[in-house]
C-alpha cells in the first residue's frame, strides 16, 4: 500500500508538471500568400499584429504544407503524418459526405487531451461531417465552427458589406456549437470566431490549453465589412481591396488573441504559431501575394505550398529569430508535444524547438515529399523535382469554376500523355524560373529515388478518388493538376 505521503509528493509533481505546460495556440489561415504579410515582405498589405507575432518568435522562411490546397494539408497539420500515409489525399469537393480522414488516425487534439490539455477547436475543421468524424469525437473538448469548408462570411446585403466575385458568393452559413447545436451568426465571421477565441481564453486559465483558430479568411467568397475595408478605399481594383480588407480582419484577430493572453499573464508561456494551410489561390484575380515566388494553391511550385509561417513562445525561443531550413507543418505534431512534456508521436513529425533556438543547428528533414494523384514532388536542402502530368486538354474544356469535369469514378492515378520534369536550384533560385532537368540528370535520379522509397509507405487506394483537377501552363507545356 502507497503511503499517503508518497501520494502527496506524487501529486505535487503531477501539478507542478501541469503549471509548467506551456499553452500552444495553432492559428490557420485559409488561402494566405506568403507575400501577403509585411514580415514576409509584403507592402499592399498592413499586417502588424502577424508582423509583431514574427517579431517576438521566429520566421520560418522555407516553412511548408504537405498539401497545395485544403482539407488534405489540414490531414497532414492534424495527425504529423503525411496524409497520403492514411489516405486523406484529396479534396472531398461534397462529393461523398458520410467519408472523412481516418479515425485510425491519432490527432494532434487527441494527443493534447492525453497530455492534460483541454483543447478547443473554433472555425473551420473539412475532415468529415459524420459523428465519427466530428472534431468532438477527435479529440477537441470543445467546438464552434463548420464541420465543412464552404460558407459565406456575412449577408451579402448587409450595408457596408462589398463582395467580390458574385458567382463564389455561396451558402449561407452554418455553424455549429458542440457536436450539432446549430448557431446563427448574422455578423461578420471572423469577427465571430475571434470572439469566441477569446472566450476559450477566458475561460481556460487555471489549466493548459490547446486552442486551434481555424480561420476561413481570406478563402473565398471575398466578403469584407466597412470596418476593415475603410483602411483600403485607396485600392481601386474591387479584388484587391475586399482581399486586403479580409487580411486585415485575420490581422486584428491575431493581435486580439495575443493581447487576450497578455491581460491573463498567459503570453510569455504561450507557444504560438501562426501559418496557412497553403499559398494564395490564382483565381481570385491577382488580389493575392505568393512573391517571391511561382505558382499558386493546387501547385507544387512554392507559392502553393510555402506559406506564412510564425512560431512564438518567448519564455523558451529567441525573438526576432529567422530559420531559413526547410520545416513543415507535420512538424506541429511532435513540436507541440514536446513542449507538453511528452515523447514523440509520429514518424514523419520533428521536434522544431531545438532547431528554433539554436540547440540543434542541422536542418529537420533530409526530404520533404509532396504528392497528389499522378503528380508528386521531392526536395532536399537545395534542389526540388516536381512531375506533373502532360494533358491533351484545353482552356475550352475547364467549366465555370475553371475546373474540368472528371470522369465517372474520379480521376485515375495515370499518365496517358506522359509527365512534365522540372528540377529546380532553390538555393540559387527560388522563384523557380530555370528547369536544370535536362542538364542535370543525376538530381533527378536521386530525388525520384528517394521520392520512390517514401512512397512505398503510402496508402495504396485512397479514401475519395480525385474530383478535381484544372490546367496549368508551364515552361511551354499545358499540365493537368489533380487535387
Amino acid at each position: 500500500m502507497v503511503g499517503r505521503g508518497v501520494l502527496a509528493a506524487a501529486m505535487v509533481v503531477a501539478a507542478t508538471a501541469a503549471i509548467a505546460q506551456p499553452n500552444v495556440v495553432l492559428i490557420l489561415a485559409d488561402d494566405l500568400g506568403y507575400g501577403d504579410i509585411g514580415a514576409n515582405g509584403g507592402t499592399t498589405i498592413a499586417t502588424p499584429h502577424i508582423d509583431a507575432l514574427a517579431t517576438r518568435g521566429v520566421r520560418l522562411t522555407q516553412g511548408y504544407v504537405s498539401h497545395p490546397v485544403c482539407s488534405p494539408s489540414r490531414a497532414g497539420l492534424m495527425t504529423g503524418r503525411y496524409q497520403q500515409r492514411h489516405g486523406w489525399e484529396f479534396n472531398p469537393a461534397g462529393r461523398d459526405r458520410n467519408a472523412g480522414m481516418s479515425t485510425k488516425q491519432q490527432t494532434v487534439a487527441d494527443a493534447m487531451r492525453s497530455a492534460g490539455y483541454r483543447t478547443g477547436l473554433i472555425g473551420k475543421w473539412h475532415l468529415g461531417s459524420q459523428p465519427r468524424h466530428h472534431p468532438l469525437n477527435r479529440g477537441f473538448d470543445e467546438f464552434f465552427g463548420m464541420v465543412e469548408g464552404g460558407s459565406i462570411y456575412i449577408d451579402a446585403d448587409v450595408p457596408g458589406v462589398e463582395s467580390w466575385g458574385s458567382p463564389r458568393i455561396g451558402r449561407p452559413n452554418k455553424i455549429i456549437r458542440g457536436l450539432d447545436r446549430e448557431v446563427r451568426v448574422d455578423g461578420y465571421l471572423t469577427d465571430r470566431f475571434t470572439d469566441e477565441a477569446l472566450a476559450f481564453v477566458a475561460r481556460n486559465t487555471r489549466s493548459p490549453f490547446f486552442l486551434f483558430l481555424s480561420h476561413k479568411t481570406p478563402h473565398t467568397p471575398l466578403q469584407a465589412t466597412a470596418k476593415y475595408l475603410d483602411r483600403y478605399r485607396h485600392i481601386d481594383d474591387a479584388a484587391t481591396r475586399v482581399y486586403a480588407a479580409m487580411v486585415a480582419s485575420l490581422d486584428d484577430s491575431v493581435g486580439a488573441v495575443v493581447a487576450a493572453l497578455e491581460r491573463e499573464g498567459l503570453r510569455d508561456d504561450t507557444l504560438i504559431v501562426f501559418l496557412s494551410d497553403n499559398g494564395c489561390a490564382g483565381y481570385v484575380a491577382n488580389a493575392c501575394s505568393n512573391a517571391p515566388f511561382r505558382g499558386y494553391k493546387r501547385h507544387f511550385h512554392e507559392g502553393g505550398i510555402r506559406v506564412p509561417f510564425i512560431v512564438s513562445w518567448p519564455k523558451r525561443l529567441p525573438e526576432g529569430g529567422v530559420f531559413r531550413q526547410p520545416a513543415v507543418s507535420l512538424d506541429l505534431m511532435d513540436t507541440f508535444l514536446a513542449a507538453a512534456g511528452k515523447s514523440e508521436a509520429s514518424e514523419d513529425s520533428v521536434n522544431l524547438v531545438p532547431y528554433l533556438d539554436g540547440t540543434d543547428t542541422g536542418a529537420p528533414h533530409d526530404y520533404l515529399f509532396w504528392r497528389s494523384g499522378p503528380n508528386w514532388a521531392v526536395r532536399d536542402q537545395r534542389w526540388k523535382l516536381i512531375r506533373y502530368n502532360r494533358t491533351d486538354s484545353t482552356g475550352q474544356d475547364l467549366d465555370r469554376s475553371g475546373r474540368l469535369e472528371p470522369p465517372e469514378g474520379g480521376w485515375p492515378n495515370d499518365s496517358p500523355h506522359g509527365q512534365i520534369t522540372l528540377l529546380y536550384d532553390l538555393t540559387n533560385d527560388p522563384a523557380e524560373t530555370v528547369n536544370y532537368a535536362a542538364s542535370r540528370p543525376e538530381e533527378v535520379q536521386r530525388l525520384t529515388k528517394a521520392w520512390t522509397t517514401w512512397d512505398t509507405g503510402n496508402a495504396a487506394v485512397p479514401i475519395l478518388p480525385a474530383y478535381r483537377s484544372t490546367l496549368a501552363d508551364l515552361h511551354g507545356e499545358t499540365v493537368q493538376l489533380v487535387f
